[in-house]
């Protein structure tokens, strides 16, 4: 079995590419109905996988805003810390508060930026995912249409159900 939507896709391409002329036909051609399903029933079977994929992108986004929130935290407390010992000198007590303060504004500046780095990068992901899945449905629709018109073409050709030494497929006929 093939690993990813797109090489069952390319798949798919190839088997209706190199497939044979219908009779009479330059534009019509006669492939595998099963096989050609089986890529189709592949390819359907893939897209949880592609789902689960986007979900864990999604948890690996969670997972990095939490991160930064921790990181920040522990920065705000680093600094809360050391902004109470450096307040116990009277001398330096405003020097202290300021530096605490930077650190805290330092480190929300920081947390902002990676949460804002981790929304683009899932919203990148979950784009070009969509956009794979929706080329993959949109490719699967074309070729379902052109194997339909490919047999219809062929029963149309052959009206009186003659084989012309080739089986021929027909989705209509059970």
């Amino acid at each position: 079995m093939a690993s990813g939507v797109e090489e069952l896709l390319d798949m798919l391409f190839e088997m209706i590419d190199e497939a044979k002329n219908a009779p009479l036909s330059s534009d019509k051609c006669i492939i595998e109905r099963d096989r050609a399903l089986d890529l189709i029933d592949d390819i359907r079977s893939q897209f949880p996988m592609e789902l689960t994929e986007a979900r864990k992108m999604m948890a690996r986004r969670a997972e990095m805003e939490a991160d930064a929130k921790r990181k920040a935290e522990s920065i705000v407390r680093s600094a809360e810390e050391r902004a109470k010992q450096m307040l116990a000198a009277d001398t330096v007590a405003l020097q202290a508060k300021q530096r605490a303060n930077d650190m805290i504004r330092q480190a929300e500046e920081r947390s902002r930026a990676l949460k804002r780095s981790a929304n683009e990068y899932c919203e990148d992901a979950l784009r070009r995912t969509e956009e794979a899945v929706a080329e993959a449905f949109d490719e699967i629709k074309q070729s379902r249409s052109r194997f339909r018109a490919a047999a219809a073409a062929t029963i149309n050709n052959n009206p009186g159900g003659q084989s012309q030494g080739r089986p021929v497929f027909d989705a209509d006929r059970s």
